[in-house]
């Protein structure tokens, strides 16, 4: 078996993210030139992919800019700017034991590896740099650490060509030292300093009695690199306190005073050489345990032209003001005022544009817009108001309110972690959903992905009658937006202006009184109406010049570009017209056909031709044929396609050429033909542009609807409108063409619209309506809608035939809803007195008032915290369709909800029952224990919306799996399986085997075989014997793994994921299942024996590959009507994945070449090599990396063409057995 394996939904969650000015443009000369424009982009790791973010202060949005995969797991980013230039480079440290420079290069939107220096070995180890980075402030030197031992210190510099160079590595090491966080000081232009928190555990090691770690000391240690000598020395080492987890650098030089603010548990204090500490402690929520402190989790500094500010935000998500009063080098006080609270961050960003960037550690990362600097009254914690006590310093107390300083304008989706998913099709459309349970805690929720593209619908009208057709138009072609949307219904035309409002006009010269079949901007500046009796040219003058069909003849097909037209008559006859030079229309040629035609198209007139040499004319004789317009053979045949079926529409779409453009790659201009088919297909061809020969078909089949194409401009490029039972859009995207569907109604007809209010729109109807819409997020394969839940989800089923979902949630160290809502009311009561004067909050004098003060979201705020054993957990009937909770049952007593599935027991008394596996006053450290586990079993009322205990059955250990088999429930409690029948009072125990190594975490069931998923020691294969009531493995698997997930694939396959981010395949040899099929015992014999305490035989793993990222849940599904079964995965980081197994051989050796090939040409840009990264644990073994094959598309031309000769295909080829694998999967 060999697999392909592709990744649908790039990774969401973010690890670290930084901000630079990459592109290199000068920011004070766009500023002179565009006020309030910033140049300043993000850089963003994904797990292994590398994102670059530009903020668009007009739209208030992310414009992804480049998006590229590493392979390798980006652990750490900086950058920094030589002194004098106007562009910084990017840092990155990843697992390839290389550290990587990068440059962004904005006319070929790419990243260039500027530098890779070798340092280590590759993947995560504790004593190989890349976990920590810091860089000069002046961009004269980088530090690059390990967590232990390893510092290694570059030199930067530049060539006489003004080229980036760098040092050998100079070695700052210390065996036996934990580093906990890493920077450099801003010492203007003296020695690059670099300062670290430190842990030495050498005796720790030495003194077993433990007592020597209990007084392990953390230090503060600067590093000075003497650029004279070109030698790190250890300058300093001071002790600071056990709590110290984040250093950040306070400006220096002529802009502050130098130094670090140490961000430690509870307090925050001022260091630096030489000066006396300062300190202030850390506000904390009123509502917070006192056994639980507050650390600094994410840091961010503002500089403007006189002062400068930090943000500083807890674990809690509450973010802090920090000011410094400093007069020269010596800081007076430390000042912590509260300044808003937000959803925790894995990094904060604050743009100069008055943004800042929050990406979230769970759930949608957010844009924030600064309302405030924090100048008014709040609570504040000051070095000058300190007071200590025999406990230690006076906590400052802070209740958390609605946000003043910031205001949210945009989210971008994430779903980071993915717990649970499940692909079915509980809405009845034509492909299935994604019901994926994802975030932690208070922004928990259940997202359904459907494969698309999202609209945002801006207006919608109901018109009149149900139209058949709809065009927006221009006046001038050098006028921005449109001026009318014309709509033809069966037998009038309808004309609306567009302005502040769309309405109804009179005065545009368009006939009204016929239905229209063509409308559109001819020339420059006058219009064109095509109706089956003629044409209507409208001048920009006012003056109409008429066309007439000659006799009884009606115009049935049209097809026209900006200055040519052709139409069809009933009479099967082609007339082409022309405008001239005056702006006159005349008639040129004339053709009669051998049929009627089925559809017309002109391609788009060149870049300063005076006409488009191409018609392309569709016949119901299933042909597709190419004329002519040239005046020498004018309406000859150039081409001839045939067709699987009559076309019934047609369009040329016209690629420009470009080197690396906003696209990512470079491609040559190309003309491609697109032809909807009468069965539903729509076809698509390469036109040469000088024959005008068609080569290069491709087609895919869209719907039972015959598709209509349309034109449209998307992302300021042409793309195609494609109306088949569901909209599709075709786009250039990243070098390539994409057809993806819109995630909405069925549209009947559609155009291009751009106005002041939507400057890149379409209007379309359907039904009767007129819908104006944009589309978003291009390149994305799913839009999802997200469900609320309260508490982290753990697991959901499906009942069938209601389509209703069943869900666990449980949360540890959390308040239940009613202990919350108490709290809540308590704090209400007295949240005048914790803030002072609550109502003078805003700095202008307003009062907000109670009310919004108080209201707090707690998917903005999170839960209050109780103990940290405290468990709270619910079971949740959803129904998906209307969104809606039709039962929500909190469970009490400690307990946390671990496992549930449906039963169907022999006894039909009650039908389908729920089966929930809990564990009461479970505890993790130091180590784990539990005081009981219980089995839940409910039963379904009204009509599946509602649950009504049925009774429960407690467990020794943790019921983590549960899975129906032969009328009867099996459990998997602790190390145990255990069979269950259903009794009146509890479950009653009919057979257990206790022979399973570690802890039960996954059983699936097919016919009498049992597949249970050990925790530590991947699979065994089970069977029951119902005759001796036994349960005997007869089959395990020889490797160890940490398994997170399991699906069942065939009678003898499996497949799992470990927690090292692999996936693999499982088989139990053919031979072998053959003979436990045949022999009478099934095997049992040979289990009796027991042979090195493990089963009789090994299953066999037959294909491995290394994901990057924890997987979490798998299922075997087909996204796509007629697709190819995938096994689907989604993971911790938020990403969704296929596996799609080979049909042919051939298909696998061209993509084994194809991969080979691309490792050689196209290396990685962490450094690390892509054979090595897909074999991190386990060889890789049968399976092709897709996204590598993807990468394809964005290579240089030339080395696309060096690839394919040694495959012995052309680019064209390569690229269209990519889109073709690629849609058997999504």
């Amino acid at each position: 078996m060999y697999l392909y394996n592709l990744t649908l939904q790039r990774t969401t969650g973010v690890v670290c993210a930084v901000i630079g000015s990459f592109s290199g443009r000068d920011s004070k000369k766009s500023s002179a030139t565009a006020p309030g424009s910033s140049t300043q982009e993000i850089a963003v790791a994904r797990g292994s992919t590398l994102e670059l973010l530009r903020h668009d202060p007009d739209t208030g949005r992310f414009h992804t800019m480049l998006s590229v995969d590493v392979f390798g797991a980006i652990r750490s980013l900086a950058q920094f700017r030589l002194p004098g230039a106007t562009k910084d480079y990017l840092v990155v440290g990843s697992d390839s034991g290389r550290l990587v420079i990068l440059e962004y290069s904005p006319d070929r939107n790419r990243f260039d590896k500027v530098h890779q220096e070798t340092f280590g070995k590759s993947c995560c180890r504790r004593t190989v740099p890349g976990q920590l980075l810091a860089v000069d402030p002046k961009g004269r030197a980088l530090c690059i650490a390990a967590l232990e031992k390893q510092k290694l210190v570059y030199v930067l510099n530049r060539d006489a060509a003004a080229r980036l160079t760098i040092s050998s590595p100079l070695e700052a090491h210390k065996s036996n030292t934990i580093t906990f966080s890493l920077t450099a000081l801003d010492c203007g232009f003296g020695n690059p300093i670099f300062a670290a928190i430190e842990l030495e555990y050498a005796e720790s090691d030495r003194d077993p009695t433990g007592q020597a770690a209990d007084q392990a000391q953390k230090y503060l240690t600067f590093y000075e690199l003497d650029l004279g000598l070109n030698h790190v020395s250890r300058k300093a080492s001071e002790p600071i306190d056990n709590g110290a987890n984040l250093l950040v650098t306070v400006p220096g030089g002529a802009d502050g005073p130098s130094g670090l603010l140490v961000c430690c548990e509870n307090f925050v204090l001022y260091r630096n050489q030489g000066h006396p500490e300062v300190l202030a402690v850390i506000p904390r929520r009123a509502d917070l345990p006192a056994e639980r402190g507050v650390l600094i989790v994410a840091a961010a500094t503002h500089r403007q032209k006189d002062k400068f500010f930090f943000l500083l935000q807890t674990e809690y998500g509450d973010i802090f003001k920090v000011d410094l009063e400093h007069n020269g080098g010596t800081v007076t006080e430390l000042r912590i005022k509260y300044f808003d609270t937000i959803p925790v961050t894995s990094a904060i960003c604050v743009l100069q544009s008055g943004f800042l960037f929050a990406a979230s550690e769970f759930g949608n990362h957010a844009l924030y817009q600064f309302r405030y600097l924090g100048q008014d009254v709040d609570v504040e914690s000051s070095s000058a108001t300190l007071m200590e006590t025999e406990e230690g310093f006076h906590p400052v107390f802070f209740q958390p309110r609605a946000l003043k300083n910031i205001l949210c304008i945009n989210e971008i989706e994430s779903l980071m972690p993915i717990m649970d998913m499940c692909v079915a099709n509980l809405f009845d459309e034509e492909t299935p959903q994604v019901f994926t349970a994802c975030g932690r805690g208070s922004r928990s929720t259940l997202r359904i992905l459907r494969p698309g593209l999202a609209i945002s619908e801006m207006a919608r009208s109901m018109l009149p009658a149900e139209p058949i057709a709809v065009w927006a138009v221009k006046k001038n072609i050098n006028y921005m937006f449109d001026a009318y949307i014309v709509v033809s219904f069966a037998n009038v035309t309808l004309v609306l202006s567009i302005g502040e409002t769309i309405e109804e006009v009179s005065d545009s010269q368009f006939l009204g009184t016929t239905h229209s079949l063509a409308v559109s901007l001819l020339g420059e500046n006058s219009l064109m109406q095509v109706h089956p009796n003629g044409i209507r040219h409208i001048r920009e003058d006012g003056r109409v010049n008429e066309w007439r069909t000659p006799g009884k003849k009606t115009i049935t097909k049209v097809g026209s570009n900006q200055l040519q037209v052709v139409i069809a008559l009933s009479g099967e006859e082609l007339i082409y017209f022309e405008m001239e030079m005056t702006g006159q229309l005349m008639e040129v040629e004339k053709q009669d056909m051998s049929g009627d035609v089925a559809c017309l198209a002109i391609a788009p007139v060149p870049e300063g031709r005076q006409r488009s040499r191409f018609l392309a004319v569709g016949s119901y004789d299933n042909t597709i044929r190419i004329l002519s317009l040239d005046p020498d053979d004018c309406l000859q045949p150039l081409s001839v396609q045939s067709v699987s079926s009559a076309p019934e529409s047609l369009m040329f779409l016209e690629v420009q050429a470009s080197v690396g453009g906003e696209d990512g790659a470079d491609h040559p201009a190309n003309l491609f033909l697109n032809a909807g088919l009468r069965n539903g297909v729509l076809f698509r061809t390469n036109v040469d542009m000088v024959t005008g020969q068609l080569s290069d078909t491709r087609s895919r089949f869209l719907g039972p609807r015959p598709p209509t194409l349309f034109p449209c401009i998307i992302s300021h490029r042409q793309a195609m409108l494609c109306l088949s039972n569901r909209p599709w859009l075709g786009y250039m995207h990243q070098g390539h063409f994409r057809l993806t569907p819109l995630s909405c109604d069925t549209l009947e007809s559609a155009a291009s619209f751009s106005s002041d209010q939507c400057t890149e729109g379409v209007v379309a109807v359907a039904g009767g309506a007129l819908r104006i819409f944009t589309i978003e997020r291009l390149g994305e394969t799913f839009n999802e809608t997200a469900i609320p839940l309260r508490y982290t989800p753990r697991k959901f089923v499906i009942l069938p035939k209601k389509k209703y979902l069943a869900v666990i949630e449980s949360d540890k160290g959390a308040l239940s809803a009613e202990e919350r809502e108490a709290a809540k009311e308590c704090f209400e009561a007295s949240g005048a007195v914790e803030n002072g004067n609550s109502k003078m909050q805003n700095g202008d004098g307003l009062e907000e008032g109670g009310e919004e003060s108080n209201t707090l979201s707690d998917e903005q705020y999170g839960y209050p915290k109780a103990e940290s054993e405290r468990w709270v957990s619910c079971i949740r009937i959803l129904d998906p369709r209307s969104r809606d909770t039709t039962c929500l049952l909190e469970l009490q007593d400690n307990e946390a909800a671990v496992s549930i599935c449906m039963v169907n027991f022999h006894d039909k008394e009650h039908g389908t029952l729920l089966a929930v596996g809990t564990a009461k006053g479970l505890q993790f450290w130091p180590k784990r224990n539990l005081s009981a586990g219980f089995i839940y079993i409910y039963k379904f009322v009204d009509e599946g919306r509602s649950l009504e205990l049925l009774h429960k059955t407690q467990v020794e250990e943790v019921p983590l799996a549960l899975c129906q088999f032969q009328g009867r429930l099996l459990a998997g409690v602790g190390s145990v399986l255990r069979l269950y029948d259903l009794g009146k009072r509890k479950l009653l125990r009919k057979c257990e085997n206790k022979l399973f190594p570690r802890t039960i975490v996954s059983i699936h069931t097919y016919r009498d075989r049992i597949y249970v998923g050990d925790m530590q020691e991947s699979f065994h294969y089970c069977k029951y014997r119902q005759d001796e009531n036994q349960l005997y493995i007869f089959a395990d698997d020889g490797v160890p793994r940490w398994l997170t997930a399991a699906n069942h694939i065939d009678f003898d396959t499996m497949a799992g994921a470990d927690k090292f981010g692999n996936i693999y395949f499982a088989r139990l040899p053919k031979d072998v299942s053959d003979e436990i099929e045949e022999d009478p015992t099934g095997g049992e014999i040979k289990w009796e024996q027991g042979k090195l305490n493990g089963a009789p035989n090994r299953i066999v793993e037959i294909a491995q590959f290394h994901v990057g990222d924890v997987v979490t849940c798998l299922q075997k599904a087909s996204l796509i009507p007629g697709g190819g079964e995938c096994l689907i995965y989604g993971t911790v980081m938020g990403s969704v994945g296929a596996l799609l197994a080979f049909n042919c051989r051939e298909d696998v050796d061209f993509f084994s070449h194809l991969e080979m090939h691309l490792r050689q040409e196209h290396p990685p840009l962490s450094g690390r090599d892509h054979m090595e990264y897909r074999s991190s644990y386990f060889p890789v073994k049968d399976v092709i990396d897709g996204d590598l094959c993807e990468q394809f598309t964005s290579i240089p031309a030339d080395t696309q063409r060096k690839i394919a000769d040694e495959l012995d295909r052309t680019p064209g080829e390569i690229l269209k057995k990519l889109e073709d694998i690629r849609n058997k999967i999504i």
